[in-house]
């Protein structure tokens, strides 16, 4: 089996490591890294549970190879909240009720952050077809549109405030 030395960016610490060429990315975020919060649920990039961003655009990992991430800044859900600040949101899934088990979460999470950075103000319906690739089976979705228009609100303020 082929190994490769691989360098990334994780939630701003570089982190180096020798891998197998095989390894997926959610498993050496997972296993090697002990960073639990990018979930597997499908292994098939069905249900988006294991999304995080790489160099800013939200992957599914459970089908990306570590070695593909060499050199990549990666975020995951333990990387957005900023001095113990939750991350807007995060806090609009607290508020709104956009959570029920929360397995879904830290990739519905990453992948909204992606949907807002792309498009600050979106409609309902972007906000549906934005999130589309990642599944909830218990939430019905009505909260976690209302949690991502209430962050959406809410981050265009802190821009508003810091311009």
């Amino acid at each position: 089996m082929a190994k490769h030395n691989i360098t990334m960016t994780i939630n701003g610490q570089s982190v180096s490591a020798e891998v197998d060429s095989r390894l997926l990315l959610v498993h050496f975020i997972r296993e090697n890294l002990d960073m639990t919060g990018t979930h597997i649920g499908c292994d098939t990039s069905n249900c988006g549970a294991c999304t995080i961003l790489l160099d800013g655009k939200s992957i599914k990992s459970c089908t990306y190879l570590a070695v593909r991430a060499d050199g990549a800044n990666i975020t995951t859900i333990e990387g957005i909240a900023e001095d113990g600040t939750n991350h807007p949101l995060q806090q609009a899934f607290h508020d709104q009720h956009g959570l029920h088990c929360g397995f879904c979460t830290p990739g519905m999470i990453m992948r909204s952050i992606d949907l807002l950075k792309n498009n600050p103000d979106p409609t309902e319906e972007e906000i549906r077809w934005g999130i589309s690739g990642n599944l909830c089976r218990c939430t019905g979705y009505n909260n976690i549109v209302k949690a991502v228009q209430q962050a959406a609100q809410e981050m265009k303020k802190e821009k508003e405030t810091t311009v």
